[in-house]
């Protein structure tokens, strides 16, 4: 396995090794002893239709999450945003074509998480460090003029009702106070 230290603190890329054969391909995709990142206590899965853009979503206090993401059919550019205050990359955004299901993104607590599809459509897959609570989740606008997050979009992006209407600018989002 590959890990990449990637520009936002504490977050990485991991690129897990394919065995293929002529049957197909076999990946070891989750192995705790492996991957040394915090218990995972909910697996999420998303079927989504070229230009849906999903996020930027994140929960606070302590409901967030740490989220580690793949997409396994399609391709996706993907989205994490530092909202911790003491980060040195705080306020910063980072953007990645995940489109092979070997390749994982682990996304810290404390970052805002999203994706655009770029493909007919996606299957996302993440697992999470907290339980999904709608009462301590929060939305951040994808089109934050202060963030400028260079999307590759395909026309108007398709939302949710949630992420037109509660999406908040990044000034009026509540931050992270957590150490690093």
């Amino acid at each position: 396995m590959k890990i990449k230290s990637l520009k936002i603190n504490n977050s990485f890329l991991f690129e897990n090794e394919i065995y293929e054969d002529n049957r197909g391909y076999f990946i070891e995709s989750w192995n705790r002893t492996k991957f040394k990142l915090p218990n995972f206590v909910q697996d999420n899965h998303t079927y989504s239709k070229q230009g849906v853009l999903r996020g930027l979503h994140y929960q606070v206090n302590n409901k967030a999450q740490g989220k580690l993401v793949r997409c396994i059919r399609g391709s996706v550019y993907d989205v994490i945003v530092d909202l911790r205050v003491s980060s040195s990359t705080y306020g910063k955004w980072f953007g990645i074509e995940l489109n092979c299901p070997n390749q994982q993104l682990w996304v810290p607590k404390g970052l805002a998480h999203g994706f655009y599809t770029l493909s007919t459509y996606s299957i996302f897959q993440y697992k999470v460090t907290n339980y999904y609570d709608p009462d301590f989740e929060k939305v951040l606008m994808w089109n934050d003029k202060e963030l400028s997050i260079d999307w590759p979009l395909i026309g108007k992006p398709i939302l949710s009702s949630k992420d037109k209407l509660k999406a908040l600018s990044f000034k009026e989002s509540p931050k992270f106070n957590y150490i690093l």
